[in-house]
C-alpha cells in the first residue's frame, strides 16, 4: 500500500502545482485560448481510450448492447447511475455464467462499493468534509478507467455542489488526461479549485482510498474465484457497462468542448492522428495548445466559457 502512495505523491504535486496556476492565472485570455485547443484533443483522447479498452474486452453482442443501454441512461441522466454497474452485473451472471453453482462470496464484495456508494451521505458540516466524501464516493464507483466516472464527477461538481462551472470541469478533466498519473488524478485538481492544498489532499486521498481498500480485501478471493463462471460474468458485465458509460461522458462533455468548425477538425484531426501515429498524450496537447493559443484571438469565439 505504501508503495501504491509512493507512486500517486509525485503526480500530486504535479496537479496540485496546476491548480494553483489555474487559480492566480484562470482569468487570462491565454489560458482560455489554450483550453480552447486543448479541450476537443481531450474529447479525442477520451473516445481513443475507450476504443483500447473495449477491444481488451468487449467480446460479443451481448456486452455491446449493455454498453448500448449504459450510454443512453448516462446522457439521457446527465449522470452516472451506480445501479447500472450492479445490473449489468447480474446481466452478466444469468448469460455468463453458471447459476446451478453456489454463489462466491466476491460477488457481494464486488457489488457492495457501489451500492454503498449509492448511500453514502451527500452533506456535511464543512467544505473539506464535503470533498472527502464525495469522492470518497466517486472512488467506489471507478471500475475499468477513471473515465467512468466522469459523468458522476459532472453531476456532483457541477449540478449538486456548485463547485465549478462546467468549463472548470472539463479543465479539471483535461489536467487529469495529461498528468503523468491516472485520470481521476483530476479529483486533485478539483480539490485545489475548491479549497486549497487541504482539499486537493483530502480529494486525492478520497478518489484513491477505495481502490486499496477493495484491492486488499478483495484480491485474496478474485484470485481463488477468478475462475469461476459467475464471477466472470459479474465482470464481463460490469465492464460493457464501463465503456457506455464512458462514451456517454465523450457526448456530455463534447457538448462544452466543441462549438464551432475549428473544435471539431481539431477533435476529429486529434482522434486520426491517434489512430495513425499514436502520439504521446503531452504531444497533442501541446500542439492543440499552440493552435488555441493563434485562433482564439482571431475568432473570438463567444461560446466559450470562460472562468
Amino acid at each position: 500500500m505504501a508503495g501504491g502512495w509512493a507512486f500517486i505523491l509525485p503526480n500530486f504535486v504535479i496537479v496540485a502545482a496546476l491548480g494553483a496556476l489555474y487559480v492566480y492565472l484562470g482569468d487570462l485570455q491565454p489560458v482560455t485560448a489554450i483550453f480552447y485547443g486543448v479541450s476537443p484533443a481531450v474529447i479525442a483522447l477520451i473516445l481513443h481510450s475507450c476504443y483500447r479498452l473495449a477491444k481488451l474486452g468487449m467480446e460479443d453482442p451481448v456486452q455491446w448492447a449493455i454498453a448500448a443501454v449504459c450510454l443512453v441512461v448516462t446522457v439521457i441522466l446527465n449522470a452516472e447511475v451506480a445501479l447500472l454497474f450492479i445490473g449489468a452485473g447480474v446481466i452478466g451472471i444469468l448469460y455468463y455464467g453458471n447459476l446451478r453453482r453456489r454463489k462466491p462470496p466476491i460477488l457481494l464484495q464486488l457489488s457492495a462499493a457501489p451500492v454503498l456508494a449509492q448511500l453514502a451521505p451527500v452533506t456535511s458540516a464543512s467544505t473539506l468534509s464535503k470533498l472527502l466524501l464525495f469522492f470518497l464516493k466517486a472512488g467506489s464507483l471507478t471500475f475499468g478507467s477513471g473515465l467512468v466516472i466522469v459523468p458522476f464527477l459532472e453531476q456532483g461538481l457541477v449540478t449538486q455542489y456548485g463547485w465549478l462551472d462546467q468549463r472548470q470541469f472539463l479543465i479539471a478533466v483535461a489536467v487529469g488526461m495529461i498528468s503523468p498519473g491516472p485520470v481521476v488524478i483530476t479529483a486533485t485538481f478539483v480539490g485545489y479549485l475548491v479549497a486549497g492544498f487541504w482539499g486537493s489532499l483530502i480529494s486525492t486521498i478520497g478518489i484513491f482510498l477505495p481502490s486499496f481498500i477493495l484491492v486488499l480485501v478483495a484480491a485474496p478471493l478474485l484470485a481463488r474465484y477468478r475462475a469461476n463462471p459467475n464471477v466472470q460474468g459479474f465482470v464481463k458485465g460490469a465492464y460493457a457497462a464501463a465503456i457506455g458509460t464512458i462514451l456517454g461522458a465523450c457526448i456530455l462533455l463534447g457538448r462544452i468542448a466543441i462549438g464551432d468548425w475549428l473544435t471539431v477538425l481539431i477533435g476529429v484531426a486529434s482522434l486520426a492522428v491517434l489512430f495513425r501515429w499514436k502520439v504521446s498524450n503531452p504531444l497533442l496537447i501541446a500542439a492543440t495548445a499552440v493552435v488555441g493559443l493563434i485562433a482564439f484571438p482571431l475568432l473570438q469565439p463567444d461560446w466559450v466559457m470562460v472562468k
